[in-house]
């Protein structure tokens, strides 16, 4: 039997139920996800204890940072484990669509990572006391954001991998880069004008950027709405870009 390739949301459901399933089973990979931002965000409050600007500064930057780092490294682990132990290949076999597969194994790590982005936002801004001008709801919509990105990217480089080692040097590639050019330590039109062009290809850059646009404004404005957008997008052409790849493993 193949499979089917019209999306359905039965077996997408069923699919993220199956990942859910298997996560409520490994407590390290949901503590990596769940608490690492977490305690990431509360050791750099304290790093930063007598400048608390510096905080205000970088803070709102790493709080959409830590969580597209942390659901790359497990998505990408995770999904290549099913890879390589054929449990892909078994479940295409059936009549699930690699759109179904790709959506289910979105779903459920994006599930992981509303619950990811609430508790760093809510640590940061009601425990930490970060100085947002902007409403918190929006500092959430682009964390969560900057996680599905994490996640959607950990989905397509694991087509890549023949190793979760291997999977893991993929994020010196695909995440350091990024990191050293989206703004986070000099404000990217300080840049030589060749990084600064690589900058703007970056959805890194558009995560950080919204994120300072809910730091400086009260009101939405259009570089905020431009931003998310980006990053949406982004995360979108990755997954489908990853729905592509199975066929490299799974056919």
């Amino acid at each position: 039997m193949t499979a089917t390739s019209a999306l359905s949301l039965p077996r997408t459901t069923a699919t993220a139920a199956r990942v859910l399933r298997q996560l409520r089973h490994d407590p390290r990979t949901i503590a990596l996800m769940i608490l690492v931002p977490c305690v990431m965000l509360l050791l750099l409050r304290y790093v930063f204890d007598g400048s608390a600007r510096t905080f205000d500064t970088i803070g709102a930057s790493l709080l959409g940072i830590f969580p597209l780092i942390t659901m790359f490294l497990v998505t990408s682990i995770a999904t290549l484990r099913e890879r390589t132990s054929g449990t892909l290949e078994r479940l295409l076999a059936m009549p699930l669509g690699k759109g179904d597969l790709i959506a289910g194994y979105a779903l459920a790590f994006g599930a992981v990572a509303v619950v990811q982005s609430a508790l760093a936002t809510g640590l940061a801004v009601w425990f930490l006391d970060l100085d947002v001008v902007g409403s918190p709801w929006l500092l959430l919509l682009v964390a969560l954001l900057d996680a599905l990105l994490g996640t959607a990217l950990g989905l397509f480089v694991s087509a890549f991998a023949a190793s979760e080692f291997q999977a893991v040097q993929f994020m010196p590639a695909v995440i350091f880069p990024q990191l050293l050019l989206c703004g986070l330590f000099t404000p990217r039109d300080a840049m030589h004008p060749v990084l600064e062009a690589v900058s703007d290809a970056l959805p890194m850059s558009y995560a950080v950027d919204g994120m300072n646009e809910v730091l400086h404004h009260a009101d939405l404005t259009t570089a905020f709405l431009r931003d998310i957008t980006v990053v949406a997008a982004v995360a979108l052409l990755v997954l489908t870009l990853g729905a592509a790849t199975l066929k490299r493993r799974s056919a």
